[in-house]
């Protein structure tokens, strides 16, 4: 998680951080990205416009509308969220 919350901040300077729905929250103007452990995963939501973008890239894992579920006893993707976080850097910059 330490990494992952390391690679999303490396994303933009302008990135701040907050608790929200009880998750570690990402903030550009309005919500970035969220990611939250559970117990056999780790859940990072980005947006539904972020999983349409990407989903051909994870067709390994669970995904909902604006959910990717990234087990923990699987390589993390860690390339592949850096890439999601730009893409919604760059949609909440049109903001």
């Amino acid at each position: 998680m330490e990494t992952l919350r390391q690679i999303i901040l490396e994303c933009s300077p302008d990135i701040t951080e907050k608790i929200s729905w009880g998750m570690a929250t990402f903030v550009l103007n309005g919500n970035l990205v969220h990611f939250s452990g559970e117990k056999r995963h780790l859940g990072f939501h980005p947006s539904p416009s972020a999983i349409e973008a990407f989903k051909d890239s994870f067709a390994d894992y669970k995904y909902s509308k604006g959910t990717l579920q990234l087990p923990y006893d699987k390589p993390m993707p860690y390339e592949l969220l850096r890439q999601m976080t730009l893409f919604r850097v760059q949609e909440q910059k049109k903001k």
